[in-house]
């Protein structure tokens, strides 16, 4: 929590001072002993509440005012968004991003939310037993130990 909050107050100095003095941050530079080097950017649809990522780095978690959360991969593309509550102010994940923790001051609640990924598998030309349009499809790989 305390890396969280640190990592949004250097962010919120970052664009303050981009604000301030009209210029955007470089994309990399030395300051005394600190050095940076933006490595990724993309743009986000709503104004941003919070966000927290998995430990992995894998998926990015961005509460938003449009009372949703939106994950994003590491390389800025969204997987989905869940809708939360209004109200809804703070989040956290379980470690490998599983499962969704929310805050809601306005209500005064917290919710725990299981959150899973579907992959796709494509089974073109793969051998098929029964309905070839069936709604489910089992995949089962007999070939490794």
């Amino acid at each position: 929590m305390k890396y969280k909050i640190f990592y949004m107050g250097c962010l919120i100095t970052l664009f303050l001072s981009s604000s301030v003095y009209g210029t955007t941050v470089p994309a990399s530079g030395q300051n005394k002993q600190v050095e940076w080097r933006v490595t990724q950017n993309w743009p986000i649809p709503a104004k941003s509440l919070d966000i927290v990522h998995t430990l992995d780095g894998r998926f990015v978690y961005i509460l938003t005012d449009h009372n949703q959360v939106e994950i994003y991969t590491s390389q800025g593309k969204l997987q989905g968004t869940i809708p939360v509550e209004a109200g809804t102010t703070a989040i956290d994940i379980a470690p490998r991003g599983e499962r969704l923790y929310l805050i809601n001051n306005k209500n005064k609640t917290f919710s725990s939310i299981a959150v899973s990924f579907v992959a796709k598998i494509d089974i073109a030309g793969s051998p098929v037993k029964g309905l070839a349009d069936a709604p489910i499809t089992l995949t089962i790989f007999t070939d490794f130990q």
